[in-house]
């Protein structure tokens, strides 16, 4: 399923995003040259290419020019003196012109869109790439559909321009120069006659510019609107159907795309008027050439060629007028969708590697946290509140705590999701940033209540986090998570391919196929925030060894409400409001009478 959509930035604002790009380089200007600027280096791996198809547009330029000129010709000095011979040889230099001109404009336009469809994959690849490095918060905090359209919508109109676009304004340009040329140099006075009409032609050029540059952004802005609502209506679908909400569910969904039709036939009906006047200016201008071209032929100051050829080069002078009219709304929705894609890529990456980071070749799996205090971004609260803790190598610790108590914080700055607002997360005695994050990620894995599986078969997500395991390998590790029985069951066994969202397995069977991916790359560390979640007690029971065998040897955080999960813990740390209130073993925190007994005792009533 793909969307497209736009999105506010993440760990930036948009003040700041703007500053980025200059005092003069506001979004919203008509023509912003840090877009340009940094666009054209896609296109500079590619200048061989793009600078023959300039020459070929070069030469396109040229024979458009010439074939007036053979008619002129042909009229002039062959059809009108009667010269037959002479008017079968220029005809085939005319035939010659019109089938060189068709292998030029093919091979200019075949080379463009080659060179439009390596920029774009290029451009695409790297805000792939950037997204994968910005830390969760990003993802967290931006609806998908929106990043979505950033990447295909805005990418994709930045192409138009970039590539096919730059092409065609030379071309444009070269002809009407050249038109402009050539018709002063065959009768300046019927040449100046028809310009009259270009003062009209630029003015109305200005008010279209004017009107244009704001209306082609909003469409920019609804466009990404409709495509983020419709994606979390997709994803959310469930819970509409479930709660009746279809009505005004579609009722939100038809206000914004409405408003999308309504931005969008305001930017096309600047075009419906500005590009009929264009035409009615041509109009004008050939009423004017067989005015007075024919009064001039009349009394013979110009020649019936010349006016034949002021005819074909007066229609050939407004079709350039009308692309470069065309390319003007190009350039508004390249402009306005590369500022986008601009504050996408100049989203800064909080979380990165130092340059002075280490590869991890082995880990024992002690974890300390030291005076850590941490929130989510500046503007808001602190989750975490200058806690100590110390987590022992191969020893089960559990973070038990109420709603809020900073409980998954703690698994996503371990796994280094986020980076600590003060104090530091280490590792065997190293701080986590000083670790490159892919190293610590091979050590350090998370089974959480929400478990994820891609559209893939059921071997490749098993297999995802260790591609080159053996099918035997696979097996094996699913025999363990107690999912090979549910798996062999299916029709397609291990190659059951998995529907969007796993809706075609249950929770259970869905956090079975985490475990066993978690138990195919042997971490070292391992973080159950609240694995059991949501499952039933049959598939809880099956969890529960599957994690028991997840569990052995390893250094494991185990993140739960349910306090039956973390009884077999060495250490239990309880958290409220972003402070260790209590820590001790089950049975002495229940002999405290505190926090952790008050939780038991109210899970105890309840069951």
């Amino acid at each position: 399923m793909s969307f497209s959509i736009g999105s506010s930035s993440a760990g930036m604002g948009p003040r700041s995003v703007l500053e980025h790009f200059g005092a003069n380089q506001r979004e919203g200007e008509m023509f912003n040259r840090e877009v340009v600027r940094r666009m054209l280096q896609y296109l500079s791996p590619y200048r061989l290419k793009m600078s023959f198809a300039l020459f070929l547009t070069l030469i396109e330029s040229g024979l458009t020019l010439l074939t007036p000129f053979l008619l002129k010709e042909a009229i002039d000095r062959y059809i009108l003196p009667g010269d037959f011979p002479g008017l079968v040889r220029i005809s085939i230099i005319i035939a010659v012109t019109f089938v060189a001109l068709y292998f030029v404009s093919s091979a200019q336009r075949y080379l463009v869109s080659w060179v439009g469809q390596r920029m774009l994959a290029t451009l695409r690849s790297d805000l792939f790439r950037h997204l994968q490095r910005l830390q969760q918060g990003y993802h967290d905090r931006n609806i998908v559909g929106v990043t979505v359209s950033r990447v295909i919508n805005d990418v994709a109109e930045i192409n138009e321009l970039f590539s096919q676009g730059i092409i065609t304004l030379i071309g444009d340009l070269l002809v009407l120069i050249g038109i402009i040329v050539v018709m002063l140099t065959m009768s300046p006075r019927l040449a100046l006659l028809t310009f009259i009409v270009i003062p009209l032609m630029l003015f109305a050029t200005w008010l279209f510019s004017k009107q244009a540059k704001k209306a082609f952004r909003e469409t920019r802005s609804k466009v990404a609107a409709v495509v983020g609502d419709l994606a979390e209506d997709l994803s959310g679908m469930r819970v509409i159907q479930a709660f009746a909400q279809e009505k005004a569910s579609h009722e939100r969904f038809d206000k914004v795309n409405v408003e999308n039709r309504n931005a969008y036939i305001n930017a096309m009906s600047l075009s419906f008027v500005f590009l009929p006047s264009i035409e009615f200016l041509g109009m004008l201008a050939t009423g004017i050439v067989l005015w007075f071209g024919g009064r001039f032929v009349i009394s013979e100051e110009v020649t019936l060629g010349v006016m034949v050829a002021f005819l074909s080069y007066v229609t050939r002078f407004f079709n350039p007028i009308q692309e470069l009219s065309r390319m003007y709304t190009t350039l508004q929705s390249a402009m306005a969708g590369g500022e986008q894609v601009l504050k996408l890529l100049d989203t800064p990456i909080v979380v990165a590697d130092d340059p002075d980071a280490i590869e991890l070749e082995e880990v024992i799996g002690k974890i300390e946290f030291e005076h850590v205090t941490f929130r989510y971004r500046e503007d808001t609260p602190v989750v975490l509140d200058n806690i100590s803790l110390r987590i022992p190598a191969r020893k089960m610790v559990a973070i038990v705590g109420p709603t809020g108590a900073g409980k998954t914080t703690i698994a996503n700055l371990v796994a280094r999701f986020y980076d600590v607002s003060d104090g530091g997360v280490l590792l065997d005695e190293i701080d986590l940033r000083m670790i490159k994050q892919r190293s610590l990620r091979q050590f350090v894995r998370i089974v959480s209540q929400d478990p994820f599986l891609f559209s893939r078969t059921i071997e490749e997500n098993i297999r995802y986090g260790k591609p080159d395991a053996s099918e035997e390998e696979v097996i094996e590790a699913a025999r363990m998570a107690n999912a090979h029985g549910f798996i062999s069951a299916l029709p397609d066994g291990y190659q059951t391919r998995i529907q969007e969202g796993g809706v075609n397995l249950s929770v259970g069977q869905r956090q079975l196929l985490t475990i066993a991916r978690a138990i195919l790359t042997d971490p070292r560390v391992l973080i159950l925030d609240e694995a059991t979640a949501n499952i039933d007690t049959v598939t809880e029971v099956l969890i529960q060894q599957a994690l028991d065998r997840l569990l052995y040897e390893r250094t494991s955080i185990v993140i739960a409400h349910r306090l039956s999960t973390v009884r077999k813990a060495d250490w239990i740390y309880v958290l409220d409001q972003g402070k260790i209130r209590e820590q001790g073993t089950h049975a002495e925190l229940l002999a405290q009478k505190g926090l952790y007994f008050d939780l038991h005792e109210r899970q105890f009533i309840g069951e």
